[in-house]
């Protein structure tokens, strides 16, 4: 895929989806909030299911217009979907802690996404909003990276996709580099669960 036709898939994908997608929005606020103040704990990991599912079908499945978006972009966050819907369910109680530095700083730079967009002279409806498949990836990253347990393989294919952030030198989309660093940071939460679950079947 060349930059223009990168681009003309967000153009369209933005003019006709932004309806919705400004009020899925409102919802992943909303469930992220009630999360981090413990009312209703899993309700994060529910909406980011959502958002990942209408990632996969809506963004991919509808404006894709390469191959390689139906056979890797969209099963990957259609599975991203099913496996946050099934820690939902399986990790009821699990309680989102407050963010640390780190995470904290991921959860900024995804509010910036748009205002980052904005900087680098994209207009609407060609520009990077928060609804799209770089900024829920960096999201998911960021949040599910304060529940206490973690499913890998869940945390392998987001930060796979987030190491797809260099692209943003490719197609000049360099807002994507916040991505690329939630990317980065997904390779540390890895290597820590990994070694987490070392320690654990050393101690049985």
């Amino acid at each position: 895929m060349d930059t223009q036709s990168f681009w003309n898939v967000i153009e369209q994908y933005n003019q006709n989806t932004i309806i919705i997608t400004s009020i899925l929005f409102v919802l992943i606020v909303t469930a992220v909030i009630l999360s981090y103040t413990h009312k209703i704990v899993y309700s994060a990991k529910l909406i980011l299911g959502i958002a990942n599912l209408f990632i996969g079908v809506v963004f991919f499945g509808c404006y894709g217009t390469q191959l390689i978006q139906k056979i890797f972009a969209l099963p990957l966050f259609f599975i991203c979907g099913i496996l946050f819907f099934y820690e939902a369910f399986d990790n009821k109680k699990d309680i989102l802690e407050k963010p640390d530095i780190f995470q904290a700083l991921l959860l900024l730079l995804y509010c910036l996404y748009p205002i980052v967009s904005l900087a680098l002279g994209n207009r609407f409806p060609r520009m990077v909003t928060y609804i799209m498949p770089c900024p829920i990836v960096s999201l998911s990253i960021a949040v599910y990276a304060g529940y206490t347990r973690k499913n890998k393989w869940l945390l392998l294919l987001l930060t796979l996709w987030g190491m797809t952030g260099i692209k943003s030198m490719i197609f000049a989309v360099y807002e994507d580099t916040i991505l690329l660093l939630c990317g980065i940071y997904g390779i540390y939460l890895l290597i820590k669960e990994t070694r987490l679950l070392k320690v654990r079947k050393e101690d049985r």
